[in-house]
């Protein structure tokens, strides 16, 4: 009935998957269908049955045997719909389940972007328009992660939300958990350790753990154990109809602590120097779609270069890379898909309507993540306008009242003494490329200028300061003496050039810095664009580049002069 079809795997971008040159840059409504057969012991009464989604980009609508069953606004986050009722009645029927998805940007979705209609019939086809986006990275659309169906009691457990304190000896575990479909009920928690151990329990939807001679969550190469989770066993019990319902969940609880000074930024009470990346989820052939061999691939990379930290730029990650994240000890600046914010009308009411709501999501989805230590709300917005200053200000404001745990920042490129975002971070996430868009090919410049820069934020503001973003690109294998740009000689060579001023001011107030990028991605086709961005340490296949050593070299220098390193890593840094 609808005509032809392809086949599309699930989870992809769609872009990349066929040889048709007008799906890789579609802009519109495509659709997805799926039948699926699901057990007889699924429709029985008490049951509920939830079609979840780990993202789809960028608006959804979903149907379910031809019933609509949920909307969907935005790209990188989860969304779910109960469909109980629509499968119950046809069992032992197909379960066809019909997805509706539009990859359109407006300037009022996150990331915005534009439509812009081409009227000269002397040069373009009737109808033709364009997708204007202002941020540098291909806008893949697909069903990017797992779909998935679920099943709980009628009475389940919807919420879990739980923050931590400690000190040498203790730690408090405090919870809430919400419970939907009874108010009678009850609920028992059993804290585990790694061992299985029950190390403390409680009972009732809201109260406090403690925890005698904690084991930290500390971030990789800040201790020999790095990463550790106990588990969370919540357990509820209701009556409905004479029948008892049972609902358990498992969550994983790191046990830390975050907190920002002046100058420091402190895990556990201990200063933290970020020493990482940036990265994107982006592959060949699969676009933005889940890949657990290239996840595993990037966390092998992430340990061999001594990298502790990334920024999920520009927007969420998959769950299953936040899950590898607690588990390994690698630190998360959790950004929002707040990218390419720059025109006026962009910063309006409807515009931040739509950002709180992703941050409601956000949070709601990666709150009891240890890993996340900080939320970053945009990325390079035009925050010098000045709708800027009431729109950052109601942004993040609404981020800490949602989590009053963890600091926020936005991550900026703005110059200091007109930034009117900058007043209500905690902390100065700069991005700057002295020597490639700024006096390109002058490397002799950034000495002066980043170390300027530094100063000129901290002396405003007096907040810590992090390099968010720095490099060069680099075509693998182009070679030059003296270095000139584009060879990866030039990356080296800037890369120490901004390592020698970091050495400097970590000193003082910078507390991290973070390389653009881990790997080559792709970008909309540019003339200053080869198959995609080339600043990548890695090629978009995962192979080093020259630049990559020279930060392995460094960042496991600066892990070896920690004094929480211990004597086994300490050595195996030297060996490296």
């Amino acid at each position: 009935q609808t005509g032809p079809v392809i086949d599309m795997p699930v989870p992809a971008s769609f872009n990349d998957i066929t040889q048709d040159p007008s799906l890789e840059n579609y802009i519109g409504w495509v659709w997805y269908e799926k039948e699926v057969l699901l057990p007889l012991r699924w429709l029985q009464d008490g049951l509920r049955v939830v079609l979840r989604f780990g993202s789809a980009h960028y608006y959804s609508i979903v149907w379910v045997n031809g019933v609509q069953v949920v909307e969907h606004e935005g790209g990188h986050l989860p969304f779910e719909a109960d469909i109980s009722s629509i499968i119950q009645g046809s069992p032992g029927m197909p379960c066809r389940i019909t997805v509706a998805l539009n990859n359109t940007l407006t300037p009022h979705t996150l990331p915005p972007g534009s439509i812009q209609y081409m009227n000269d019939k002397t040069r373009y086809p009737k109808n033709y328009f364009v997708q204007n986006i202002r941020f540098d990275f291909f806008n893949y659309a697909g069903i990017h992660r797992p779909v998935v169906l679920y099943t709980t009691p009628s009475v389940y457990i919807d919420d879990i939300t739980v923050t931590t304190t400690s000190s040498e000896s203790v730690a408090m575990v405090q919870y809430q958990v919400s419970v939907v479909g009874s108010t009678l009920y009850s609920l028992s928690l059993s804290l585990r350790d790694q061992e299985g151990k029950v190390v403390a329990t409680g009972d009732g939807p809201a109260g406090e753990l403690k925890v005698l001679n904690p084991n930290l969550w500390w971030p990789y190469l800040m201790h020999e154990n790095p990463g550790y989770r106990y588990f969370l066993e919540v357990k509820m019990q209701a009556q409905m109809n004479g029948v008892l319902l049972e609902d358990m969940y498992t969550l994983p609880v790191g046990i830390r602590t975050v907190h920002v000074t002046s100058t420091q930024f402190l895990i556990n009470g201990r200063p933290f120097y970020f020493h990482g990346v940036n990265k994107h989820e982006d592959a060949d052939i699969r676009g933005k779609g889940l890949d657990w061999p290239l996840l595993a691939k990037d966390f092998n990379l992430l340990r061999w270069l001594g990298a502790n930290s990334f920024r999920t730029s520009h927007y969420p990650y998959a769950e299953e890379i936040m899950d590898l994240c607690d588990a390994y000890g690698i630190v998360v600046i959790n950004e929002c898909p707040g990218v390419g914010i720059k025109m006026l009308e962009s910063f309006g009411n409807k515009s931040l309507q739509h950002h709180l709501v992703v941050m409601e999501e956000l949070i709601r989805r990666d709150k009891n993540r240890p890993s996340v230590v900080m939320w970053s709300v945009a990325n390079e917005p035009a925050s010098e306008l000045p709708p800027a200053a009431y729109y950052f200000k109601t942004v993040i404001a609404h981020t800490k009242a949602l989590d009053p745990s963890r600091p926020v920042t936005f991550v900026t490129d703005a110059n200091y003494a007109l930034d009117r975002g900058a007043p209500y971070v905690d902390v100065i996430c700069v991005n700057s490329y002295f020597s490639w868009y700024h006096d390109p090919g002058h490397l002799e410049v950034i000495p002066l200028q980043l170390a300027t820069q530094f100063e000129n934020w901290y002396k405003t503001y007096q907040k810590p300061i992090i390099q968010s973003e720095y490099g060069a690109d680099s075509v693998p294998g182009l070679h030059s003496d003296p270095p000139l740009m584009f060879s990866e000689e030039y990356q080296k060579a800037l890369l120490r050039e901004y390592h020698s001023v970091f050495d400097k001011k970590r000193k003082e107030y910078v507390i991290g810095e973070l390389i653009w990028n881990f790997a080559d991605f792709m970008t909309n086709q540019e003339t200053t664009r080869v198959l995609g961005n080339k600043k990548g340490i890695f090629t978009r296949q995962r192979q080093p580049k020259a630049a990559a050593f020279v930060l392995r070299e460094r960042y496991w220098k600066i892990a070896n002069e920690s004094s929480c390193l211990p004597p086994i890593m300490k050595s195996h840094a030297l060996f490296l």
